[in-house]
């Protein structure tokens, strides 16, 4: 017989396949269209009779990226009800298996929780846990706050996307037990985006106590924006939407087409070289309170292990979208630290000797110093490597425990051109390196599969006991800021202090 679970709205059927019962599309709340548009979530209505929890829910409204359609997977099903979530589980009532809540990245953008590449079957298969994936307003939708901006009615406006994840968070807690999950030990993992989510959790008072632990892999460096940018925002997009009147209900009946158009608007106007990413979750002073480091400096989560990692060549993902990158001319290398230098750093040399300097860094390192593998190195670092240090060493410092790790295998066939590119990681943790959609960046080597083996251990053991040390893997120590011992995840894993250590100095350098 087809699983079947009494949910707080309603009973749910699902599917089982070699033990691992799944339930897809369970709505955790009220779809946020028109007044609710921009809106916090509210609880889903009941339901009488069985739902079939058989098909993955509506995607969030989104726009294709070129260049990234394994994160765009199934977006033909977009609609702005799309507040869905989807488990899996070994079993039902029987035990109280530590949770795994993902919540997926995109640049706050684009992506799902039902994207091919996070089916949870084998991790919930391989650790005797439950896994949930879940969606959340992306874009203009989730990541415009109008609360400072549009007066009465609006007063909770702000951070819909984040406030989209914590409902689900306050579902998991209300009916993770149902299906065999244990609402005292739940770890939220996230990858680019979806750590920058959970870096914005870490700094909302209500969201902490939903979860124990968090892993947050390639998190970028610009978390949020502040009380100030955000309005700036706000008035910008209501003026690419061409000023109308500022209630829900007029906002609530815009065809999502002109949302659309007024977000690709707000996106071109304020994208830098500097600040890639505009829509993203705000510091309001309501539900966030304070920057994410901040946050992990002064203490809150002491009491949280956290684990942070990254990919060695992150950068090498855009070149899927920037044409020309592999190609740049010591010139153009030149001329992007001139461009760029200034908006990022106080102190760093001209262009041509902070580029020469950055050059020997990596060279340091036996990396290869052409002007594409350098001009990706410095991106690499400052976007991703320098800030995942930077709240590991924060939350080493204020007492907490912390596990640091670096992606550092890159796929044979696509040689140097990818490398180990941002979101590489994410067929191994999910265990799904021979699935179609990853196979050109994996292949079937047995190594590839051990790897994976040995990350997904990792991944349950830290859900499980709060530490990713397990057998297959050498001794992972504790992280911390003097010898910021790290875990290469390679053919061969290894433990590393001070990894990637010159090009660490050089951008506390300039800073």
């Amino acid at each position: 017989m087809a699983p079947s679970v009494d949910t707080s709205r309603g009973r749910v059927l699902g599917t089982e396949v070699r033990g691992i019962r799944t339930f897809k599309g369970i709505p955790y709340a009220r779809p946020p269209v028109g007044v609710r548009r921009f809106m916090p979530p509210e609880p889903a209505e009941p339901w009488t009779g069985v739902l079939k929890a058989t098909r993955p829910g509506p995607v969030p409204i989104q726009a294709a990226v070129p260049g990234l359609r394994f994160l765009n997977a199934g977006v033909a099903r977009q609609s702005e009800d799309c507040l869905y979530l989807n488990v899996w589980t070994p079993g039902l009532g029987d035990a109280r298996r530590p949770v795994l809540v993902w919540i997926h990245g995109g640049g706050f953008l684009i992506g799902s929780g039902s994207t091919p590449v996070y089916d949870g079957s084998m991790l919930a298969a391989r650790g005797d846990l439950v896994v949930v994936t879940l969606n959340y307003r992306l874009g203009a939708l989730g990541f415009v706050h109008l609360d400072g901006v549009c007066g009465s009615g609006f007063e909770e406006a702000s951070n819909p996307g984040t406030r989209d994840q914590i409902a689900a968070l306050e579902w998991v807690r209300e009916n993770i037990e149902r299906f065999g999950g244990d609402p005292g030990n739940v770890t939220v993992f996230g990858q680019s985006a979806g750590a920058m989510s959970i870096a914005a959790l870490l700094a909302a008072p209500k969201a902490r106590p939903l979860f124990h632990r968090a892993i947050l892999q390639s998190a970028a460096g610009r978390m949020s924006v502040s009380r100030e940018e955000a309005d700036n925002i706000g008035e910008l997009f209501l003026h690419a939407l061409g000023d109308p009147r500022r209630t829900p209900r007029v906002l609530g009946e815009l065809p999502v087409e002109k949302i659309l158009r007024a977000q690709g608007v707000v996106n071109r106007k304020m994208m830098s070289l500097a600040d890639l990413m505009v829509m993203l979750p705000a510091v309001d002073g309501r539900l966030i309170t304070e920057r994410p480091a901040d946050a992990i400096r002064n203490g809150r989560l002491a009491d949280r292990p956290l684990m942070v990692g990254t990919t060695l060549e992150e950068w090498k993902l855009f070149s899927a979208i920037e044409a020309g990158l592999p190609t740049l001319s010591e010139e153009q290398l030149v001329a992007r630290f001139h461009d760029l230098l200034p908006l990022v750093t106080k102190n760093a040399p001209e262009a041509e000797v902070a580029a020469n300097r950055y050059r020997e860094a990596v060279r340091s390192r036996g990396g290869r110093t052409t002007p594409f593998e350098v001009w990706s190195a410095f991106q690499t670092a400052r976007v991703f490597h320098r800030p995942a240090a930077e709240l590991a060493t924060g939350q080493a410092q204020a007492g907490g425990d912390v596990y640091s790790y670096l992606f550092t295998w890159h796929p044979p066939a696509l040689g140097r051109t990818l490398g180990a590119f941002h979101a590489i990681e994410l067929p191994f943790v999910f265990g799904l390196t021979t699935h179609p959609a990853t196979r050109p960046f994996t292949g079937f080597a047995t190594a590839v599969r051990r790897l994976s083996g040995r990350m997904q251990h990792a991944w349950i053991e830290f859900a499980r006991h709060g530490n990713p040390g397990h057998d297959r893997l050498p001794e992972w120590d504790r992280y911390d800021g003097d010898a910021r011992a790290t875990m290469l995840f390679n053919r061969e894993c290894s433990i590393a202090d001070r990894p990637l250590e010159a090009e660490h100095r050089l951008l506390e350098e300039w800073s």
